[in-house]
């Protein structure tokens, strides 16, 4: 049995998004995500901040619109490195992780505004994503305000 074959059994392989490092950088001293997201505006990472940030302030309206932005960019640096709309995007690697934490946001701002399928349809993406994901992205969320 040929190993193209086996590896198709096993499923796609994981999705693994290249690094912001740039972003890592002005957010490691300090730099505000909505200044930063003018410069770097394709970044998930940045967005999903300005959603956390948002939600952390009681703006439901506003976490839901950065995390729609978050989601939507991530979609699309997903699918130029590769995704076809399934497979795993694995939160060990950092860089996947804007996405996954936009992916979270908008499931929980969805679920806050009273959004009758979308908060389903995105807990079982993100599961399907990374079964691991939301319990590590609580348990940031619940030891520190949000990081880069």
């Amino acid at each position: 049995m040929s190993d193209e074959f086996r590896k198709n059994l096993l499923g796609p392989e994981p999705t693994l998004l290249p690094a912001e490092t740039e972003v890592y950088q002005h957010l490691a001293l300090g730099a505000e995500a909505l200044d930063l997201v003018e410069k770097h505006p394709t970044s998930s990472l940045l967005w999903a901040v300005l959603a956390e940030e948002a939600w952390a302030e009681g703006r439901t309206i506003d976490s839901y619109a950065y995390a729609r932005v978050g989601y939507h960019r991530g979609l699309d640096s997903l699918r130029r490195n590769g995704w076809r709309g399934v497979g795993p995007i694995p939160w060990e690697h950092e860089p996947n992780r804007g996405f996954l934490r936009a992916l979270y946001s908008l499931g929980r701002a969805s679920a806050a505004i009273n959004e009758a399928e979308e908060p389903e349809r995105i807990e079982k993406f993100l599961n399907d994503s990374d079964p691991a994901a939301k319990a590590a992205i609580e348990a940031e969320q619940h030891s520190s305000p949000p990081r880069p």
